[in-house]
């Protein structure tokens, strides 16, 4: 499938090339979008560097900093107007292990979105103690059950999806940033009869800089799939057809 990657970045200068250069250097080469939003930090300028020595690099820049899921409805948006066929998600700060991305989109062939998680056999988190574990899990749990979705890693941002499922969503109705944002992604995939798969990952603490999370992006999703899941039960209350409950097996 013609892959394209894509990485939001806000001040990502110390690991941006090494993240860039491994990703390309992965089976099948993949093209790679950087949505940068105004790095102070001249991200952008590395990003354009690096893709002048090795190819297959483009550059959305953007003058703000907008948030995660503008960025990436900015990015769907540019890959699916050059006709890839899969597009996958992936942070700039090496948590995530870009010689992953094949085993992502390998599990494309059979499903619609392909979801690194944590939380499968096989999935690690090595740096993180009991009570984030804890904390971590305990919100997917609770989007997974008040969403009707089987999916044990909702809001990992590790990810691939078809062209085909993205199409049928609408990317212009949506505005949820952060976590609230790939929770919100693969619920709709599910609600379009989307399959949905997850594949075990080793999940990596950013190695420098700070955290992108925050109680704001943690209330809104908490309060986005509230309001979801009473959607949801409205539906059923009124005898309508609920949406199709996702996750379907899990990929290794």
């Amino acid at each position: 499938m013609r892959t394209l990657v894509l990485i939001p970045t806000y001040n990502e200068r110390s690991t941006i090339e090494e993240v860039l250069r491994r990703a390309r250097a992965t089976d099948g080469s993949p093209d790679i979008l950087v949505v940068d939003d105004g790095s102070p930090d001249g991200t952008a300028d590395v990003v354009a560097k690096v893709g002048e020595s090795i190819g297959g690099i483009d550059i959305l820049r953007r003058t703000r900093k907008a948030g995660l899921g503008d960025a990436y409805r900015a990015g769907f948006r540019w890959g699916l107007d050059r006709g890839y066929e899969a597009l996958v998600e992936m942070d700039a700060d090496l948590s995530h292990d870009p010689s992953a991305i094949p085993q992502l989109t390998q599990l494309l062939d059979s499903n619609d979105l392909v979801i690194g998680s944590r939380y499968v056999p096989g999935g690690i988190v090595p740096q993180w103690g009991v009570h984030r574990r804890l904390i971590s899990w305990a919100g997917n749990r609770y989007s997974s059950v008040l969403l009707g979705i089987e999916v044990r890693d909702l809001t990992s941002g590790f990810r691939a999806y078809r062209a085909e499922a993205l199409r049928r969503i609408d990317l212009g109705s949506m505005r949820a940033d952060g976590y609230g944002f790939q929770i919100e992604m693969a619920y709709l995939v599910s609600r379009n009869g989307g399959r949905v798969a997850e594949t075990p990952i080793c999940f990596t603490d950013r190695r420098e800089g700070e955290s992108k999370m925050s109680a704001s992006i943690a209330l809104e999703a908490l309060v986005l799939v509230t309001k979801l899941g009473i959607g949801r039960t409205r539906i059923a209350r009124a005898g309508r057809t609920l949406p199709v409950a996702s996750g379907r097996g899990r990929a290794t």
